[in-house]
């Protein structure tokens, strides 16, 4: 198994920018798009756990705005041979204070790469 193969990295860090363009823009269709339809599929927000497609599209639509909007401070991509990897990043948000982490567990389906899981949090204060 090889890590960070990268041709691989190459197929996934544009499909992380692209989540990333459409989580700032609630391009809702898109972010749907990435992730796995399946009830496979779980979401940890930083306040709510989402199980299954259908929880995760549901609490989508009814976030008014989307996503707050945030600066991306650091990413990490890693590649798990051909078909896995794991996008992980801090982030914070406009004006706040707290460091925000996001890690995705992505896999290769038949159509294309997908987010199988998804944990979003929030650090302590750090003002």
């Amino acid at each position: 198994m090889t890590l960070n193969d990268p041709h691989i990295v190459a197929e996934v860090e544009p499909l992380a920018d692209l989540y990333e363009k459409a989580l700032g823009e609630n391009d809702l269709q898109t972010l749907d798009d990435l992730f796995y339809a399946g009830s496979e599929t779980v979401r940890y927000g930083v306040g709510e756990n989402l199980y299954g497609i259908e929880e995760i599209r549901e609490f989508r639509k009814k976030r008014p705005g989307g996503s707050p909007p945030r600066d991306v401070l650091r990413r990490v991509i890693t590649t798990i041979g051909q078909d896995a990897a794991v996008v992980d990043l801090e982030f914070r948000r406009k004006g706040g204070t707290k460091i925000g982490r996001q890690s995705q567990t992505w896999f290769r389906t038949e159509n294309g790469w997908k987010i199988l899981a998804a944990h979003v949090s929030l650090m302590a204060d750090i003002s």
